[in-house]
């Protein structure tokens, strides 16, 4: 005779309770509960222990999915804070009802991420656009292109998104870029774009001779380098040596080299931009030594040279 695991495993996982009491009896469910070997999902659902996250099992218990930022936690999509209760998405009509702690959204879902119980990446990446700030949200776009998201299907995604949040999505969709390489990069990114600076390209290779090395976001023809720090410290000395040899290489090229951290462009982003556009207007290179031969003739004409 089949044990009540084996029947919710023939069952896919999950039975009402009206299902397994139709094949044994509402004491043998109460036993297998209590010895841990079914557990009850919500009201009148049961399924197997260890299936499902603790996120997917309040989903179960709306009849919704994982969605938003939860689903991006899922999908390991970068969040400056992981959400204190799990995002669930349940069908428009649902009325509101008693429940686990949960921020709930009302949309349709497909029939993908109802099975799985979880929206997929790109339905995560557009509805993370929708309510984060745009910063957050280029971030989680960016990490999603690199998961394999193509910017075809983004754009194709967020062009089409309408109603609150829509202005954001269409944003992100348009300047979410696989080249970024990290939360912190995106969001430093995002501050120059919504300030309206541009040139600025993510990952930007300089060369000098034999060196060669990559920048967070590089502005070649104004030769400033921005790089992004995150909290990483240089373990030993070699490593503190190199790091010293790579910034000294790009100030020899010609490149004024500009580090920002953390706790800097999240939670002084004026500065930030402020300290960006006074490099702009510094001249270099080819144009700081313009502007040394005319300040050079000026001063020869005061002195009478």
């Amino acid at each position: 005779m089949e044990t009540l695991a084996e029947v919710l495993k023939r069952l896919g996982g999950r039975a009402t309770f009206a299902e397994l009491t139709q094949l044994t009896s509402k004491r043998k469910v109460a036993a297998a509960v209590s010895a841990g070997d079914i557990q009850r999902l919500a009201r009148g659902l049961y399924g197997l222990p260890g299936n499902e996250s603790a996120d997917q099992l309040v989903a179960i218990a709306y009849d919704g999915v994982v969605s938003h930022l939860s689903a991006a936690a899922t999908w390991d999509l970068p969040l400056l804070s992981r959400p204190k209760k799990p995002h669930i998405t349940v069908p428009k009509k649902r009325r509101p009802r008693p429940g686990l702690p949960a921020v709930l959204h009302w949309a349709p879902t497909s029939a993908e991420d109802r099975t799985r119980r979880l929206t997929s990446i790109l339905r995560t990446v557009t509805d993370c656009a929708r309510i984060l700030p745009f910063g957050e949200a280029l971030a989680v776009a960016d990490a999603g292109l690199r998961l394999g998201l193509t910017r075809r299907e983004l754009i194709a995604a967020t062009t089409v998104m309408r109603g609150s949040g829509s202005i954001n999505g269409r944003a992100v969709g348009t300047a979410a870029t696989a080249a970024s390489e990290s939360f912190l990069e995106s969001m430093l990114r995002a501050l120059l774009i919504q300030d309206g600076i541009e040139g600025f390209e993510p990952q930007v290779t300089v060369t000098r001779g034999w060196f060669r090395a990559r920048v967070d976001l590089g502005h070649r023809q104004a030769q400033v380098a921005l790089e992004a720090e995150g909290y990483e410290y240089h373990g030993t000395s070699s490593a503190f040596a190199a790091d010293c040899r790579r910034y000294d290489e790009l100030v020899a090229a010609g490149w004024l080299v500009l580090r920002f951290t953390y706790q800097q462009i999240v939670f002084e982003p004026a500065w930030v931009v402020d300290v960006v556009r006074e490099a702009l207007s510094r001249p270099t290179g080819h144009s700081a030594r313009i502007a040394g031969a005319h300040l050079l003739g000026e001063r020869a004409e005061r002195v009478g040279w």
